[in-house]
């Protein structure tokens, strides 16, 4: 007969990393505020499980943007006045603090976009159009993200290409990555995945993938590497990868909304048309031709997103000063397996991804008997629970499964076991209470804000 201890064997778990958390809670205001329904109702205390989505973002952050406007607001690059020279002098920084981050081999490789989302687009627009021809191949998986599907098919149905995927492999929650070597063939000329699912948890063995795909595919073949669920949560050394390109966003990784960059191999990059045209991507303009300025400026017409681009760089700096990137990484794969152990003993729930922890990021998906995603999501956020729940951007890998929609708890470095805890005892009664069935719609009803 099992002990109280060994059923209640969480209560004298200690995570080595908690006071990361502890330290860092103060600089996020928003964490500490209660969810109310309303006026009637007793306020709940903010427990965030959404950071897939967007990371909350600290003072540090939000007083850095404000000081952009309040001190020093101007266009770059275009004044030789006093407030132009600090606005660029702050926006350079910002591409400088990118590059050493991901231990780029130039500040000219790292591109401004408005999130990964434009990254990714703008390789399909550009190194896409000048180089896939009919009958190439391009290749992405059944896991991916619309914004790296979308665009592929976009350029596929205009150039006559090729789209295949690595396909999901039931079994382990992962890639079927036996299916590659025959996926791949000397016409593959493009490589999209991503580094981390947002579904499913599992990391991707990158160094697999890049091996296979340069003896496999074709001798110009560019890999590129979806990183927004990894770049904010672990180590990511662009010169050890060994991919060409990887997009990812700067809401993840606790800076503003409406800024990521795209990294490339600077020559690469340079052989590249222009995504857009206009001011500052230009070297020469006459009235018959126009010839264009080098990486990075060639990617970045017009006035760029200067506010967000420092709150990223400032966001970067802020994650090298509570311990950096890899200490953020350590704690939360303790916290990680913490929620999925814990998860794994609620009743009624299917957890989505591979068993292995050390194959998983913070994130946990997962289907519950008779409970349909978004009454268990709008139920807990009476609780003042915020997870996520629909096709999180991946219709193509629900289908997969064989689910049409799915709740998803996402955690970052200023969530605690506590709220872990709190959050498992709101789970188990919310279900108890809903688990006579769904109270809402049928899934053709129901549309999730994803």
């Amino acid at each position: 007969m099992s002990t109280e201890t060994e059923t209640e064997w969480w209560k004298t778990v200690k995570l080595e990393e908690a006071s990361l958390a502890e330290s860092v809670r103060k600089d996020f205001p928003i964490l500490s505020q209660f969810i109310s329904q309303s006026s009637e109702g007793e306020p709940k205390p903010l427990i965030y499980f959404d950071s897939a989505a967007t990371s909350q973002k600290p003072t540090q952050v939000t007083d850095e943007v404000s000081s952009y406007y309040n001190t020093i607001n101007s266009n770059v690059h275009r004044g030789a006045h006093t407030l132009s020279q600090k606005a660029t002098a702050k926006y350079e920084a910002a591409r400088d603090s990118i590059a050493k981050f991901i231990n780029s081999n130039s500040r000219n490789e790292i591109i401004f976009t408005s999130g990964a989302t434009e990254a990714i687009n703008l390789i399909a627009s550009t190194y896409g159009r000048e180089n896939i021809q009919k009958g190439d191949e391009i290749l992405i998986s059944e896991f991916e993200h619309h914004s790296n599907i979308v665009p592929w098919q976009l350029l596929a149905e205009e150039k006559g290409a090729i789209l295949k995927f690595i396909p999901l492999d039931k079994d382990t929650g992962c890639l079927d990555l036996k299916r590659l070597p025959e996926l791949l063939s000397d016409r593959t000329k493009i490589v999209s995945i991503q580094h981390v699912s947002n579904v499913m948890a599992n990391i991707n063995p990158v160094d697999e993938i890049v091996s296979l795909t340069r003896t496999l595919g074709a001798s110009d073949v560019k890999i590129i590497l979806d990183a927004c669920q990894s770049v904010p949560h672990m180590p990511v050394d662009v010169q050890k990868l060994g991919v060409d390109f990887i997009a990812a966003s700067g809401h993840k990784l606790c800076g503003p909304t409406g800024i990521g960059f795209l990294w490339g191999k600077e020559d690469i990059l340079n052989s590249m048309p222009p995504y857009m045209g206009g001011g500052e991507m230009i070297d020469e303009v006459h009235m018959d031709h126009s010839t264009y300025a080098k990486s990075p400026a060639r990617f970045e017409a017009g006035t760029p997103a200067i506010a967000q681009a420092i709150g990223l760089g400032k966001a970067i700096e802020y994650l090298q000063e509570i311990g950096g990137i890899e200490k953020i990484y350590k704690y939360e794969k303790e916290l990680a397996g913490y929620l999925h152990r814990r998860m794994s003993e609620v009743d009624g729930i299917t957890i989505l991804g591979p068993e292995d922890g050390d194959n998983r990021a913070a994130i946990v998906s997962f289907v519950c008997d008779n409970v349909h995603p978004s009454d268990l999501s709008t139920f807990l956020d009476m609780e003042g629970v915020a997870i996520r729940a629909g096709h999180h951007c991946c219709q193509p890998l629900h289908r997969a499964l064989g689910y049409s929609h799915s709740a998803r708890a996402s955690l970052y470095f200023y969530n605690t076991k506590e709220e872990v805890d709190l959050f498992i005892d709101i789970l188990k009664d919310t279900l108890a209470f809903l688990g006579g069935g769904a109270v809402g719609g049928d899934d053709d009803d129901f549309v999730p804000f994803i």
